[in-house]
């Protein structure tokens, strides 16, 4: 099979961006078994949506997927998964300052997802606004992470600190993707 990208670098972050985020749903699939269905029915949802992107990411990488299908449709799951997430869904966190944050952060990353990626001439934007999408993805998931940090006890905070990462990681796929595209 031919892949769509040539130079070795950018093979490296596509497949360890996908691997990764394979393990990562993976273990929360485990998760939802674990605790059951009453008690993770979100996270099953949430896993579709990043399974989608997944799949979407290999038929792409595998030139099954044209540019223009798999910017929009990747980015319709991933907005779909702030949307619930973060916006929606918004878990109750330790802070009011907190939850202001991350709930601004997240409107922000919605915005930004809608303005760059779903815009029919999206290859016009500088790479530079595409990492700024991946590094406030991080930044929320990184607010999250100090939240279960200093709120949860239990068995379920692995499983929290996985899937809060899944998707920073997906959109990291999704960036190097598109900066590549020009290559």
């Amino acid at each position: 099979m031919q892949t769509r990208f040539k130079k070795k670098a950018n093979i490296f972050n596509v497949v360890l961006t996908a691997v990764s985020g394979m393990l990562s749903v993976g273990i929360m699939l485990y998760a939802v078994g674990h605790f059951g269905l009453d008690q993770a029915w979100d996270e099953l949802i949430l896993n579709m949506f990043y399974i989608a992107c997944l799949v979407m990411m290999w038929m792409y990488f595998f030139n099954r997927l044209e540019t223009q299908r798999f910017n929009y449709w990747s980015s319709l799951c991933i907005g779909i998964t702030i949307l619930l997430r973060d916006i929606l869904f918004a878990p109750p966190l330790a802070t009011y300052a907190l939850q202001l944050t991350c709930l601004t952060l997240s409107v922000w990353l919605l915005l930004m997802f809608t303005y760059f990626y779903a815009r029919k001439d999206w290859k016009t934007y500088s790479k530079a606004n595409l990492w700024f999408i991946f590094i406030v993805d991080v930044a929320i998931a990184a607010l999250y992470n100090y939240d279960i940090l200093i709120e949860t006890i239990g068995e379920e905070k692995p499983y929290l600190m996985t899937e809060i990462w899944i998707r920073p990681t997906i959109t990291y796929g999704l960036v190097a993707c598109f900066v590549t595209e020009d290559d």
